[in-house]
């Protein structure tokens, strides 16, 4: 999937006023007295982008006073960014994996498990394999999960929007596609992951299809009223560059999924194809669901932007980042390695019993969301949209006029496109 300006101005300018505001934490937690170094133990759940950026600037920013131990049951994470060059034949999966066991050259222990349970009252995790541990700090990521869709099964319709498995079928599937197949996918109602990564998706697709020649077809059921982001830039290419091959219909709810037909039952009728990519509506993870930070009725977790911690009764000391938090931030790997910026500053404030609402911090509370989208096989565009803290809605709001979209795409933006996915890697995972 996508995830700049004409020259990475936007996005790299956020990441490194991040850094620099955060990096104030470092400072202010001072240097570890006699015996002290360790002095707090915090557990992060989940190597995502979210998860792994928390546990990495913990040890960069915490002074040797803090032990970040990193739990996932997966030692390699498979970035959803650039995911759809994977299908392409123009990355391999390994080029988009990530063992997180390298975040040990930052003090991070990883351990291969995962969160079966917490006791936020007594401070304490409890591993599948490990037993229970004690923490100062939790940190829970995970990403997403799905909801339920009848007559789904992943492992014939695949979703591909986690990456990895999921990435290699789906793009066996398109390989073996007849020149004038027909493929149909679904796009979930927001909130999602990655905005505009479902209309990435028809294109890098139908970019694929056209290649071969013949008159193939790209059906995108989007249960939204409209396309959700870049709407002028995909507009544009659904109906110019892509014309007789994407068909956009809006407004089409997924209701359920014949798997041996291939037949897709939506609100607006049923669509059959050579192969279905059914991306379901979205929820938050199992992780964080199971843990309790999920009221009832909800999808999302509520957390307080400032630190992302939980605001639910009983968890204190527990905080949720990434797509699993209940913002109005978009969902994506960008966002989520903002997050974890703020929150790991916030984290090392409170150890060292500081605040986080501090006028000055309050004021420096900032995230940005940019994203990259390959149109074609060599021309890409881009997204960006800047949020900031509103001390009066204590929420994060869309900065005025920041929210702006290339209009079209370009070989300099997918050249900038893979600079900028190779510094937000590295900026996580190494």
């Amino acid at each position: 999937m996508p995830q700049e300006m004409t020259a990475l101005p936007v996005s790299r300018r956020a990441l490194i006023k991040s850094s620099l505001a955060a990096g104030a934490a470092a400072a202010l937690i001072g240097a570890p007295a006699r015996g002290q170094t360790n002095a707090y133990h915090v557990v992060v759940a989940g190597g995502g982008f979210a998860g792994a950026t928390a546990a990495k600037y913990l040890r960069l920013w915490g002074a040797g006073r803090i032990r970040v131990t990193l739990v996932d049951p997966n030692p390699t994470h498979y970035s959803c960014i650039m995911s759809n060059l994977v299908l392409e034949g123009k990355l391999g999966l390994a080029n988009i994996g990530f063992r997180l066991s390298a975040l040990g050259a930052y003090g991070v222990t990883y351990v291969r498990d995962w969160v079966a349970g917490i006791d936020a009252k007594a401070r304490l995790v409890r591993l599948n394999a490990g037993g229970w541990t004690p923490y100062d700090r939790l940190v829970m990521t995970g990403g997403i999960s799905f909801k339920p869709v009848a007559g789904l099964d992943p492992k014939v319709t695949p979703h591909a929007w986690i990456a990895g498995s999921q990435t290699t079928l789906l793009k066996s599937q398109i390989d073996a596609m007849p020149k004038n197949g027909v493929f149909v996918m679904t796009v979930p109602p927001a909130p999602y992951r990655c905005p505009p990564g479902p209309y990435e998706r028809a294109c890098a697709v139908a970019a694929i299809l056209k290649a071969r020649g013949g008159t193939p077809k790209v059906i995108v059921l989007d249960a939204n009223p409209a396309i959700q982001a870049a709407a002028t830039t995909f507009g544009k290419a659904f109906s110019q560059l892509y014309a007789g091959i994407i068909d956009y219909r809006p407004n089409a709810r997924l209701l359920s999924v014949d798997a041996a037909t291939k037949t897709v039952r939506t609100s607006i009728g049923n669509f059959v194809g050579d192969v279905l990519n059914i991306i379901p509506p979205h929820r938050a993870s199992t992780l964080v669901r199971g843990a309790g930070l999920v009221p009832a009725g909800s999808d999302f977790a509520p957390v307080d932007p400032l630190s992302y911690e939980s605001t639910l009764p009983g968890f204190s000391g527990v905080h949720i980042i990434g797509d699993s938090q209940a913002t109005k931030q978009p969902k994506s790997g960008h966002m989520a390695n903002a997050q974890a910026k703020i929150c790991a500053d916030a984290i090392i404030r409170l150890l060292n019993g500081g605040t986080v609402a501090d006028a000055a911090r309050i004021a420096s509370i900032a995230t940005n969301s940019a994203c990259f989208s390959p149109i074609t096989l060599t021309e890409a565009s881009w997204l960006t949209a800047n949020y900031q803290y509103d001390p009066t809605t204590k929420a994060m709001t869309l900065a005025p006029g920041s929210l702006a979209e290339s209009g079209g795409w370009s070989t300099g933006s997918y050249s900038k496109m893979q600079k900028w996915s190779k510094q937000l890697w590295s900026d996580t995972f190494q």
